[in-house]
């Protein structure tokens, strides 16, 4: 039976594509069945030509969309005042009793302080802000950008209802950085990327990839520094010659950060014939593909607060060398397929990579379906 508290999500519409234009999408159909759910997209989100995955904006490469009875308004654009306006309209029509407003970059962050603006002029709703990222590391690292994130982050921040994050460990960050009482800050566990289709025959993924090799080392994503990947390199061409000749280290995803010094170490790399790299977003119908064809999942984070790739994984049981860092170690703790790995140590990296050649291991999915998810965000939702 639905309550009578209606709910409005804000997070990025699919122009965008990213891991929280997935996460608005699936929070937002699984809330619609218990609550009335409508949604703000942000639609331009900065100038195209400074956005590190500029080659894919606006491209239809997912298949996931809201359901046909959410309201959707796509959207707010950052330079564009008339859709702040048509922004306003709409929360004006829906009359949202709750607004929860999802975080990761303070790129949108005068179009968050609007919508809290707005709120405040219509009907006062209860405002949620859902943390993704304690602090962005790339805008930490870029003066100006850490100033405007500091300023802005303040003043949304200021005086909200209350505070998601996805792990324990993010909780007691934010609540130290940002001064916030903890017992303002709810725990919400990430749900499942479930939605790639179902895992494919691994000759036949295999094969539609070219790849002939035994055992296939998978890291995908969006490629960014606190990622790791150079690590994954160098544990991979410690692997014994003889492991070595039979495997392929595939990885996949839109190179955001350190191109070039990425591109030369593979280029220099004595095992450069056994390393593929597709630089490029996979579109959601072959995403199941490059997973279906793996041995194991490698995710050799610096640091991290969640990670959606992580999730993908899980969902299509396949086993996970996870960095032990930030709200990893909460999400991936229970599932039997993790095998933990010290940040920044390559040879911890290579010596768990062969633990798994010549196993062929499907693991069960965790319990964390979006059905059961809700639950904790309609918990929260009565309590404010």
């Amino acid at each position: 039976m639905r309550s009578n508290k209606s709910v409005c999500i804000v997070g990025p519409s699919k122009r965008f594509l990213s891991g929280i234009s997935y996460y608005t999408i699936r929070l937002a159909n699984a809330m619609s069945a218990e609550k009335d759910v409508s949604v703000v997209c942000f639609r331009q989100l900065l100038p195209t030509f400074l956005f590190p995955g500029k080659s894919h904006v606006g491209k239809n490469i997912s298949d996931l969309n809201f359901l046909p009875g959410i309201p959707v308004f796509d959207g707010m654009d950052y330079n564009n005042p008339l859709t702040w306006v048509q922004a306003y309209q709409f929360l004006k029509a829906q009359k949202p009793d709750i607004i929860i407003l999802q975080w990761w970059t303070s790129s949108v962050a005068h179009m968050q302080l609007l919508l809290k603006l707005f709120a405040g002029l219509l009907h006062k709703p209860k405002i949620i802000i859902e943390f993704h990222e304690v602090v962005d590391p790339f805008e930490e690292s870029i003066l100006p950008i850490r100033i405007y994130s500091k300023a802005t982050g303040k003043l949304l921040r200021k005086n909200l209802d209350a505070y998601i994050t996805h792990s324990e460990s993010d909780k007691e960050l934010i609540a130290k950085r940002y001064s916030i009482s903890p017992e303002k800050i709810h725990v919400i566990p990430h749900g499942l990327y479930d939605q790639y289709g179902d895992l494919l025959d691994i000759k036949e993924a295999r094969r539609s990839l070219s790849i002939k090799d035994d055992f296939v080392i998978l890291s995908f994503g969006l490629i960014r520094k606190y990622k790791g990947i150079p690590y994954l390199i160098r544990a991979f061409e410690q692997l014994p010659p003889e492991i070595l000749e039979k495997s392929r280290l595939l990885i996949v995803g839109e190179i955001w950060e350190d191109r070039k010094e990425l591109l030369d170490q593979i280029k220099a790399s004595p095992s450069y014939n056994h390393i593929t790299l597709i630089n490029e977003y996979i579109p959601d119908d072959k995403v199941n593909v490059y997973f279906s064809a793996a041995d194991v999942v490698v995710l050799p984070y610096l640091r991290a607060s969640q990670s959606g790739i992580a999730h993908i994984a899980m969902s299509f049981g396949k086993p996970v060398i996870v960095s032990e860092v930030g709200g990893l170690k909460e999400s991936m703790a229970k599932y039997k397929g993790t095998f933990f790995v010290p940040p920044g140590d390559a040879d911890s990296i290579r010596n768990t990579i062969l633990s798994r050649f010549g196993k062929r291991e499907h693991y069960e999915t965790p319990d964390q379906k979006w059905d059961k998810i809700i639950n904790c965000y309609i918990e929260l939702i009565q309590s404010v």
